[in-house]
């Protein structure tokens, strides 16, 4: 079967793997984990060593404030550059990835590593493109991820789309002809990691994917699916890396600006390399993302709360009708019951509350991956957390199609060390 791949937003790609190294120490997670424990950073810095490693070619996020940051973006483009110069990369032309990746509690999750095309991708709320962020953009926090990108030589990504295929029609028939593809690496990663193998896929399975996932962006199936009419398709959703994403766009934007329109579609930062995974893979879970405020008075906070929503309660549990969102603080804890007509979902309610609180009162807040962690910040003076549900990961593809982009940081595919860690590389310039 002949891959053809032009009408969709996903394709193969010249993909860069590392070659002559420990992919142990080369493969590290992606840079928007463990933002205030700089212990974890600090292990991975020392495991990795003077070895070579993506951990040389990112800028954790926990950095992106930190003093000497203009000097260790300068520091990654040259090592990148370095790399590049020694050969330290193998180049897979036109090339897709199946991946597996057994995660730390055993499950496997399946995916498949190629290229976006940013042209079919937008953040705005209500678009109407092929590829649509599942949570608002903070543009805020795009100009220091442009400063870390808008100079690279190459990319690694971590951005994860989602495609609803309940009938596993893509990506899980893959299982199945790993016999007949190249192994490419097969490894464990660092820091409860799991282990991870990846193959190249041949034409055939080229072809098959691209048949599947052409029969998946078909409009009449698709309207078919949700029970809409006329809607344009939303063939993909980004799970993880709203932000890359976006960053990607506007690096991409900027190269426009500097190049006449009939060479903007050969520009490789068209396109951005990313893994796409299945909604219904049976090892997608999604965790909820906890709130922590640091340095902040917890209890001038929780009043102003309370203040913020009018007919909302206070109490040791839910009060009534409404939306509970889970506070602890000091040793104690409770619920403040929220109106349900305040937002769509509690983050929605809790997230509004914060960014205006901030503006006016002291605090920092973080978005925690894990109960454990939030409970352990909360415990320490000046901090207090709030615990939020996990969302039905069914409900995501028609809460999008129907209400638009969703609440900052609503979900979290997995615990942190579950993370997507880098490996791949390509080329953007």
């Amino acid at each position: 079967m002949k891959a053809d791949f032009t009408s969709l937003p996903f394709r193969p790609a010249d993909i860069l793997l590392p070659k002559d190294c420990d992919y142990d120490k080369w493969s590290v997670v992606a840079c928007d984990q463990y933002t205030s424990q700089p212990e974890y950073w600090e292990r991975v810095e020392e495991r990795v060593g003077r070895s070579p490693s993506a951990l040389r070619l990112i800028l954790p996020e926990s950095s992106l404030d930190g003093p000497q940051v203009e000097m260790d973006i300068t520091d990654i483009n040259a090592t990148m550059a370095a790399y590049l110069r020694e050969g330290r990369f193998k180049s897979l032309d036109n090339a897709m990835i199946y991946v597996e990746r057994t995660l730390w509690g055993g499950k496997v999750r399946r995916g498949l590593v190629g290229m976006a095309d940013l042209t079919a991708y937008d953040y705005e709320p209500g678009s109407d493109a092929l590829i649509r962020a599942t949570e608002g953009v903070v543009m805020s926090r795009i100009p220091p991820r442009i400063a870390v990108r808008k100079n690279a030589p190459i990319e690694l990504p971590h951005a994860m789309l989602l495609a609803d295929d309940p009938g596993r029609t893509v990506i899980e028939p893959l299982a199945a002809q790993t016999g007949s593809m190249e192994l490419l690496y097969d490894f464990d990663l660092m820091e409860q990691g799991g282990h991870v193998k990846g193959w190249r896929l041949n034409e055939a399975q080229l072809g098959q994917v691209a048949a599947a996932l052409s029969a998946l962006a078909d409009p009449a199936a698709f309207n078919a699916r949700y029970g809409v009419k006329d809607r344009p398709v939303m063939l993909f959703a980004v799970g993880d890396g709203n932000h890359s994403l976006a960053t990607a766009k506007e690096c991409y934007e900027r190269q426009k600006r500097l190049v006449p329109p009939e060479r903007w579609d050969a520009l490789p930062a068209r396109h951005t390399l990313c893994e796409l995974v299945n909604l219904h893979d049976a090892s997608l879970e999604f965790e909820p993302i906890h709130r922590v405020v640091f340095h902040t008075d917890p209890q001038a906070l929780l009043d102003a709360l309370v203040r913020a929503y009018p007919g909302a309660r206070r109490g040791r549990a839910r009060e009534g009708e409404g939306m509970p969102l889970h506070w602890l603080c000091a040793g104690k804890e409770g619920v403040v019951t929220v109106p349900a007509f305040s937002a769509h979902l509690p983050v929605g309610a809790l997230q509004s509350f914060l960014d205006d609180y901030l503006v006016k009162h002291p605090g920092r807040v973080d978005y925690i991956h894990g109960e454990d962690v939030a409970r352990e910040f909360a415990a320490r003076p000046g901090n207090i957390a709030f615990l939020l549900p996990p969302m039905d990961k069914e409900e995501l593809f028609p809460d999008l199609i129907r209400e638009g982009v969703l609440p900052r940081k609503t979900f979290s595919m997995g615990e942190a060390h579950d993370k997507r860690f880098y490996l791949e590389a390509r080329r953007i310039r």
